[in-house]
């Protein structure tokens, strides 16, 4: 299936005694990009994350965010640091001394200066938290792939609508090319005739000229590796693997072979058409850049 860059998936659950918050979200990228925001003290989830999203996502800027709130307060330890403590009744009183004003110190009044009491927690059990974070990652995964998933679908749906579109104008211009031959020799015989004054032309150096101009007008082989191209295209679109960077090559060959056909027609008609080609080829190119 095709899928899309874009995307956001978000999942808010408790696992255990953690209550989890993860967010995901990406843009387009040319390869696969992760970064990830966690809560003070999990950053060593950043790395495992990373090899975990990238199993599931193969191109694409994914920007990652994990809240993980510890609930578990029976190993928390709260010590005093005395020594700043004390700085801060010391300066206290000298303030008061200096200023002569009320001395009120106490504990209440000191509980403000939050760098006096130092909370400590055990290590975390990496493995465990993984595991926890993973539940919900999962979670945030699934609203995430199934968005670029339905983007994806849509894609595929107006480059197939545009690759009909440009086949169709590729049958006009196998259609009309033969007779802007005819007319060249139609236009030629008659220039001679006037020139010369005399129905007496060789028609086989008509013939030989109309040959030449066929040779350097000549599309066929172009819109046969148009054709190709497409069908190629239509292949990568049915395949279930990632296939954003093929898509994009051979999006590459079809503009190639749109300005070798524009450069050989020798008609305003076909010119225009070509151009009509190379807009909708164009806006498949803008398509593709979406696309996994």
């Amino acid at each position: 299936m095709i899928m899309s860059m874009t995307g956001f998936g978000r999942a808010e659950l408790s696992v255990g005694n953690r209550d989890i918050i993860v967010e995901i979200k990406s843009v387009n990228h040319r390869y696969y990009e992760f970064s990830c925001r966690t809560s003070r003290g999990y950053s060593f989830l950043e790395d495992k994350l990373k090899k975990y999203v990238g199993e599931r996502v193969s191109r694409g800027k994914v920007d990652m965010y994990v809240s993980v709130t510890d609930n578990d307060d029976s190993s928390v330890e709260v010590e005093l640091n005395k020594p700043l403590a004390a700085g801060y009744i010391d300066a206290m009183r000298t303030l008061a001394n200096e200023y002569k004003i009320r001395e009120d110190i106490s504990v209440s009044v000191l509980s403000r200066f939050n760098d006096i009491f130092q909370i400590t927690r055990p290590p975390a059990d990496e493995d465990a938290v993984f595991a926890d974070v993973k539940v919900a990652v999962d979670q945030a995964l699934e609203h995430f792939l199934s968005m670029r998933q339905a983007e994806g679908e849509k894609l595929k749906a107006d480059i197939l609508s545009r690759a009909e579109t440009i086949i169709g104008i590729v049958g006009e211009i196998e259609e009309r090319s033969p007779l802007t031959v005819q007319a060249y020799r139609d236009r030629l015989y008659a220039k001679l005739s006037e020139v010369l004054q005399s129905a007496n032309i060789d028609d086989q150096r008509i013939l030989t000229e109309a040959a030449i101009f066929a040779d350097k007008v000549a599309v066929d082989e172009e819109t046969v590796r148009l054709r190709s191209h497409f069908d190629q295209m239509k292949k990568f679109l049915d395949s279930s693997e990632p296939v954003g960077r093929k898509l994009d090559f051979i999006v590459q060959e079809m503009n190639r072979e749109a300005n070798t056909i524009g450069s050989k027609v020798n008609d305003s008609a076909l010119a225009h058409k070509v151009v009509d080609i190379k807009g909708e080829i164009e806006k498949i190119r803008e398509q593709v850049q979406n696309i996994e």
